[in-house]
């Protein structure tokens, strides 16, 4: 069973950095890309980061470009999201997706990791 496990969320300062991570097991190993979505409470779902596994090309959401980074480890079937210059606004619930070959959307999802930034 596909599966994907997010981590490294907490409580930062304003100005501050995190690093989240992602872990996918499972099946799978078909994977056509890998991203990050948030959701702040009263919003809708809103899209962050992903790369395309093969290649490993890159696509953010305008409101964190160049502030977040996405990376992966292909041994470890990983993707990260380094977080810098964090604001309050980037409250929210942290979610990572699979998109298998299969499937013509993020299939997969796990099961969030919180992100809080004080001032």
């Amino acid at each position: 069973q596909a599966r994907v496990q997010e981590s490294g969320g907490g409580l930062v300062q304003a100005g501050g950095s995190l690093r989240l991570s992602c872990a996918a097991s499972g099946r799978t190993f078909s994977k056509v890309a890998m991203g990050w979505f948030r959701q702040a409470p009263g919003k809708e779902r809103e899209f962050v980061a992903s790369m395309r596994w093969s290649g490993g090309t890159t696509y953010y959401a305008d409101f964190v470009k160049g502030r977040f980074t996405i990376s992966r480890n292909l041994a470890g079937n990983t993707v990260y999201l380094q977080m810098n210059s964090l604001q309050p606004d980037d409250a929210a619930v942290y979610y990572c997706a699979v998109q298998r070959v299969w499937a013509t959307k993020y299939d997969v999802w796990g099961q969030g990791t919180q992100v809080n930034v004080y001032t």
